[in-house]
């Protein structure tokens, strides 16, 4: 099938380089000497140079020469990026002995998050925050997904809320934010969970109402909240059209993963206790399995996620930092990806797809992911020549420049 190149004026076309369009279900989608042009924010044209109508460096508003390799920008589809303070000292704890449960129950862990956020003003939160997020962004991030839930209760759940959606506009990518009331059970509802799930359920649709929320999350976990409790908040989400998602069977099989299914979720994120049943269901629900290997080696943990079953079963594998002050203290979505090769042995191609296509789904995003026209003009120009490269080398800085909606972003 032939494909025809508009001849309108582009806003830019960068030359060059080779593609990682990831435009198929496998493969890295490979073009040597490849060409991508956009108007308006959205890709116009992806291939080789030689792909190019005559003429075609004229029509750009600028033309970029550039080497090595571009990819879809990458999408951190879990992250925590909003709060106040640190918890190296957990770390040091956990060092010492001491097991994650073992912190939460003795006021430590998230309660102790929340303590910091509560303490601090709006604009020292957005301060802190940025710092993270700036350096997700460096490392190739164009989208990024970011929960409340160190706030527990209305005004600074609001806050954080508040907070991702400055984030957004003063870096100029695109923040999906989550709702994450459902937690952890604060100090003050201490012993009354139902009561505080009631109050959850009430604060949604005032957040909803002010356009904080584009998702809904909840912790379902022994030291965090019940299945049928989570029931109750994704119900709430339900009536009000608004996809969920959930932390689940990250320490035990709590069925979290089967729950999100029957709600259509989006995605059941950490998965390392998911059974059978629940790998089923997702499949059927089409849920994506966000894999979050930085909670995992930090934590230690030896369970792995059942990869085999996931690939068997179709249910598409995510990769997201998980960045958060206690277990996932991670600022690179391109290290998460070397960290789910190396613990959770997926390909580099996995990994990749991973951080996007596959991400881009797990937010409920059909309009990126792929270099392909028609897709958001998000891309990564990176100073390698393979894209196993991107998973292979650990740390530095390989990113030479990205663009969200055809921006380049500083």
């Amino acid at each position: 099938m032939e494909t025809t190149v508009s001849t309108d004026p582009w806003d830019g076309l960068l030359l060059g380089a080779a593609l990682a369009t990831l435009d198929g279900d496998s493969g890295y989608g490979l073009i040597e000497d490849g060409a991508l042009a956009w108007r308006d924010g959205t890709i116009v044209y992806a291939g080789p140079r030689h792909g190019l109508p005559d003429g075609a460096e004229a029509r750009a508003g600028q033309v970029i020469e550039t080497r090595g390799l571009v990819t879809p920008g990458l999408i951190d589809c879990h992250t925590h990026a909003v709060f106040a303070g640190n918890r190296a000292g957990e770390f040091e704890m956990r060092l010492q002995g001491a097991s994650y449960e073992e912190i939460a129950r003795a006021g430590g862990g998230i309660v102790s998050s929340v303590r910091a956020v509560r303490e601090a003003d709006e604009d020292t939160l957005l301060a802190q925050s940025l710092t993270r997020a700036r350096a997700l962004v460096g490392d190739g991030v164009t989208t990024l997904e970011i929960k409340s839930g160190y706030g527990l209760d209305f005004d600074n759940e609001r806050k954080m809320l508040r907070v991702a959606r400055r984030i957004g506009e003063v870096l100029d990518i695109t923040v999906r934010t989550t709702f994450l009331g459902a937690h952890a059970l604060p100090p003050e509802f201490a012993g009354r969970g139902d009561a505080y799930i009631e109050a959850v359920c009430d604060w949604l649709p005032r957040l909803h109402a002010e356009g904080l929320v584009d998702a809904v999350d909840a912790f379902a976990e022994r030291i965090a909240f019940s299945a049928a409790q989570t029931r109750r908040v994704f119900e709430v989400a339900r009536t009000l059209g608004l996809p969920v998602k959930l932390h689940a069977d990250q320490l035990s099989d709590g069925d979290g993963a089967a729950l999100v299914a029957e709600f259509g979720g989006l995605s059941a994120d950490h998965v390392e206790h998911t059974s059978p049943a629940g790998v089923a269901a997702m499949a059927q629900a089409g849920t994506v399995a966000v894999l979050l290997p930085g909670a995992f080696h930090v934590l230690r943990e030896t369970r792995l996620p059942p990869l085999d079953a996931f690939r068997a079963a179709g249910v598409p594998m995510a990769v997201a930092t998980d960045c958060n002050p206690g277990t996932s203290p991670l600022l690179s979505l391109r290290q998460a990806m070397q960290l789910a090769c190396t613990h959770f042995r997926l390909t580099p191609e996995e990994a990749l797809r991973g951080a996007s296509v596959h991400a881009a789904r797990a937010l409920g995003l059909a309009d990126r992911g792929r270099l392909a026209v028609g897709q958001r003009a998000d891309f990564a120009c990176w100073q390698v020549e393979h894209p196993a490269e991107l998973v292979y080398w650990l740390g530095g800085s390989l990113r030479a420049m990205s663009f969200a909606s055809g921006r380049r972003l500083d």
